[in-house]
């Protein structure tokens, strides 16, 4: 069935929702709008699905999401899992919370037992409650920092991470069976809260989450300590973050905490930014503005569905500066290890994680304290999947951190995703920490690049939207694995590796395996006399964009910054773009 006919089949169907049918015939000419719609279906990933909102079997409507429920059902029910249930929750987005209702009484007409959030909740909430209610799995409606164009459908699995590959894969055959408007089932919310298949959930589950949360607190006393002289600027960025964020900085005996205002109201249109993510530095101009105002020490900045953090920081001219992801983690696990150590509470065997685009200044940092650092491919799933793995193998390894450079962190197991909530946590008792010494975190990043060597980061990204976006971006991947430059910014590429085929090649002719799943990335290692260097390339799975992720390091700091900028330079011209 081509566009056309799929465009007509959902013209004729009298289940098509009034505001979708009104959107089709607005575009009944334009020929573009309809293929833009309905060329391609939404493909069901191992992160569910997400593009823009609108009408088509290629958006984000209450029919997709209907199917894609439907075919999660099937799934439910063939593994006997509908009387543990599904959780789910959902964030600031246009149409969120409708997504998640429509989401509920799929489930219930399947007869599954379904725990629904009163009100928006962050997605590691949702994570948690699966967990803590002991659900078969979960659902969360968002798209994290995407722009207010679009939203998504994440499930989880019993565990509380996002839904493994393979089971992924059965819901998705599942999901194309299914007619999208007469193969799918429904129950009136009021009928199924009456027959015990729809329970509202909230503070019951608030509480013990906090709890857990407060428990990855290494120094419980650091923050009273200094609280009177202590402020921090915090917005949510019009998304879920702000009621649990400011209440686990409460008990952890903040004083002085400032909301921005202009962002503290939940709002899918996120008037105050173009896009809700902390890794922009715009997103904090507002707040910036209030920190210059009350001499705050620290600005923290949640995205919409509070998985993600950014944070602002004063330098030594006092102006406040952003750090990256990276610096940010660095920090983390410094503060984290340094703590437990020092007290007494490192585990034993212990671990952390990182992604494979991470920055190496993990390294050195995890042998100062003789942890273990483990690699995983791009995205927070695979952190997850490790903690499991150990929890499986009779904990002969001990997760004690991770972090992708994606502004992504996670203490603790009693989630398996990224948790804005105790990261803003941790971040404000580090920041406390380095304040009863004097210090700021702009202070703390220079004296660990004294301590372990200067790391530079940069990210990339292109974007490539229309039709013919995806085949651009696999052209760009294309000519880089075939065409692999011999040097970059004049230093040799030692070895290239291919996630797409799990082989390392190196320069001598020898091969070695990447012991990584299969992933659509390519990896270049880079090796020069007292220097060492690294860019990775893959496209997103969540926008129509490639990324370029760089690191080098080298005794200098100003010849560092410089070999960055030009390998990033020479990766991009290799790789065709203009």
């Amino acid at each position: 069935m081509n566009y056309k006919e799929k465009y007509e089949l959902w013209l004729k169907s009298d289940k098509l929702d009034p505001a979708l049918r009104r959107e089709l015939e607005e575009i009944k000419d334009d020929d573009n709008a309809i293929r833009a719609r309905f060329e391609k279906t939404l493909a069901f990933g191992t992160a569910g699905l997400r593009d823009k909102l609108g009408a088509g079997c290629g958006r984000m409507n209450v029919h997709t999401v209907r199917q894609a429920t439907q075919g999660l059902s099937k799934w439910i029910l063939d593994i006997g899992g509908q009387d543990k249930g599904v959780a789910i929750a959902y964030d600031s987005r246009n149409f969120s919370a409708e997504f998640a209702l429509e989401s509920a009484r799929v489930l219930c007409a399947n007869g599954i037992k379904t725990y629904l959030f009163d009100a928006l909740r962050p997605t590691p909430e949702l994570s948690f409650a699966v967990r803590y209610l002991h659900c078969v799995s979960g659902i969360v409606i968002t798209a994290s920092h995407n722009s207010k164009e679009y939203n998504g459908y994440k499930v989880y699995g019993e565990d509380g991470g996002q839904l493994p590959p393979d089971h992924a894969s059965v819901v998705a055959d599942a999901i194309k069976c299914i007619d999208i408007f007469d193969g799918v089932k429904l129950m009136d919310p009021a009928e199924a809260q009456e027959k015990g298949l729809l329970t509202y959930i909230g503070e019951d589950i608030d509480a013990p989450y906090i709890e857990k949360v407060y428990e990855q607190s290494i120094d419980k006393e650091v923050i009273p300590r200094v609280a009177d002289d202590f402020s921090i600027v915090y917005t949510p960025i019009h998304g879920s973050g702000n009621k649990l964020v400011r209440r686990i900085l409460d008990k952890c005996g903040m004083k002085n905490v400032i909301v921005v205002k202009e962002q503290e109201q939940p709002d899918g249109n996120f008037p105050t930014v173009e896009t809700p993510n902390p890794e922009n530095r715009e997103v904090f101009t507002i707040a910036m503005e209030l920190a210059r105002a009350n001499d705050s020490d620290l600005i923290i900045g949640t995205d919409p569905d509070s998985d993600r953090v950014g944070i602002v920081v004063r330098n030594n001219d006092g102006e406040y500066v952003t750090l990256t992801g990276n610096q940010t983690g660095v920090l983390l696990s410094e503060y984290i290890l340094s703590m437990r150590r020092a007290k007494g509470l490192m585990p034993e065997n212990p671990v952390l994680i990182k992604t494979v685009v991470t920055t190496e200044m993990l390294r050195p940092v995890a042998a100062e304290y003789g942890v273990e650092l483990m690699e995983v491919l791009t995205g927070f799933k695979f952190i997850g999947e490790k903690i499991k793995e150990f929890e499986e193998d009779g904990n002969k390894k001990n997760y004690v951190f991770g972090f992708e450079e994606s502004y992504g962190y996670l203490s603790g197991t009693y989630v398996r995703d990224k948790d804005a909530v105790v990261a803003s946590m941790l971040i404000t008792e580090m920041a406390a920490y380095y304040k009863e010494k004097g210090m700021t975190l702009y202070d703390a990043m220079e004296a660990l690049y004294k301590k372990y060597g200067t790391f530079c980061e940069g990210v990339r990204n292109f974007y490539f939207t229309g039709l013919d976006g995806s085949a651009k971006i696999a052209a760009i991947i294309e000519r880089l694995r075939t065409k692999a430059p011999d040097s970059l910014a004049g230093i040799p590429v030692k070895a290239v590796r291919d996630y797409s085929t799990g082989v390392i090649k190196y320069t001598d002719g020898s091969e070695a395996p990447t012991n990584q799943l299969i992933n659509n990335m390519i990896y270049f290692e880079l090796a020069g006399s007292g220097c060492s260097g690294w860019v990775a390339v893959r496209p997103s799975g969540t926008e129509p964009k490639i990324k370029f992720y760089f690191g080098y390091s080298e005794a200098d700091r100003a010849t560092a910054k410089s070999k960055l900028e030009e390998i990033m330079t020479d990766v991009i011209n290799a790789a065709g773009i203009e």
